[in-house]
């Protein structure tokens, strides 16, 4: 018997979270994009370039995705979400969608034909941005503006991990829904976590 695709994602969604969690997490001081300071780095290319994560990544976002209907493309935001783009391009063709890859460059290469859109789009198109991390949301903001400068209408993005740090309710404030697959509770236990959870087993 044929399994479906809701079995499918129940099943691609611990696997791809064991393998963020061993290839791409990592504890100690680190200065993030945004320019915060973390004690703690999601490092999503380890995983996403591997065989087996594109596979998972690129059925995990199209499953995210399915509601969204008439789109176009994915865009990946450079550096990160470029394989998730070129990933889930890929397997919207294999599954009949067929939606293109972008890719959106943070600033224009100084040769060349200087583009900040890479890939095939127009004015018009419905896309969903793609993102491996959010923190405060500055790069995600960026490559809406200029995804909206070139006419392309920003359905939604879809985020492999949200750090939970506002980049989620500042996208969501410029319009545009947000999708994420997992948070920074998938990787560690916050303080008021502890907290709460020492507080709920006095309790019972």
């Amino acid at each position: 018997m044929a399994r479906s695709r809701r079995d499918k994602t129940a099943e691609a969604r611990p696997e791809l979270l064991e393998l963020l969690r061993k290839l791409s997490y990592r504890e100690g001081r680190v200065l993030l994009a945004s320019g915060k300071e973390s004690d703690f780095f999601i490092d999503c290319k380890q995983t996403v370039l591997t065989a087996r994560g594109h596979q998972l990544v690129a059925e995990l976002v199209l499953d995210g995705i399915r509601h969204l209907h008439d789109l176009h493309a994915v865009a990946g935001v450079a550096l990160g979400g470029c394989p998730l783009a070129s990933a889930v391009s890929l397997t919207s063709a294999l599954r009949g969608r067929s939606l293109h890859a972008l890719y959106v460059r943070k600033e224009a290469k100084d040769h060349g034909t200087r583009r900040l859109i890479e890939g095939p789009f127009r004015p018009g198109m419905r896309v969903v941005l793609l993102e491996d991390v959010i923190t405060t949301g500055g790069s995600t903001l960026q490559a809406i503006a200029t995804l909206r400068e070139a006419g392309v209408d920003v359905v939604a993005v879809a985020v492999l991990v949200d750090r939970l740090e506002g980049g989620v309710e500042a996208v969501r404030a410029a319009g545009v829904e947000v999708v994420t697959l997992y948070t920074r509770h998938d990787f560690i236990a916050d303080e008021d976590d502890d907290f709460l959870s020492t507080l709920a087993d006095t309790r019972s």
